[in-house]
């Protein structure tokens, strides 16, 4: 927690008192929140359902207003079907990002190399919403998983364009 300038409370004692603006990390964690509750499909009165929260508290995490402690972002992880690592993923190095793994295998680090979404712009069309909201909408499994067989045999190879 940052903190700014001393005031004084009740009792006449100084107490540190918290700057009003969202830190950049938190910000970016609920940007990750926002994304993958779209992308279900998920309203926010929902998703505080699920966590035993109102909409307005989901609203400012989602804002980075709230940080969002551990256990809850555990909770979320749960509940939003993501590896928790998904909150940080694609978070800018000058925000406390990972540095490339070149430079992070220049410092020594033992940590391999994790690839994040990156910052594909398709992610954020209205297209890519609706197409993975639709997906997601089909119950049956199987039938889901043959969807998805479909749409791969459709895309030509990744690797053909390398």
């Amino acid at each position: 927690m940052s903190w700014s300038t001393a005031t004084t409370n009740e009792e006449g004692g100084d107490r540190p008192e918290r700057e009003s603006r969202a830190s950049p990390i938190d910000v970016h964690v609920g940007s990750r929140i926002r994304l993958r509750r779209t992308l279900l499909g998920m309203s926010q009165e929902r998703l505080g359902d699920a966590l035993g929260l109102t909409f307005q508290q989901v609203q400012k995490y989602e804002r980075g207003i709230n940080r969002v402690g551990a256990s809850r972002l555990f909770d979320l992880a749960r509940v939003l079907d993501v590896p928790i690592s998904f909150f940080f993923d694609d978070m800018p190095e000058a925000v406390g990002g990972s540095p490339p793994p070149s430079a992070a295998a220049a410092l020594g680090g033992f940590a391999e190399a994790q690839e994040g979404f990156g910052s594909d712009a398709r992610l954020n069309r209205r297209e890519t919403l609706d197409l993975v909201r639709a997906y997601y909408r089909i119950s049956d499994p199987a039938v889901r998983k043959r969807v998805f067989d479909l749409i791969r045999s459709l895309a030509p190879d990744e690797d053909a364009g390398t």
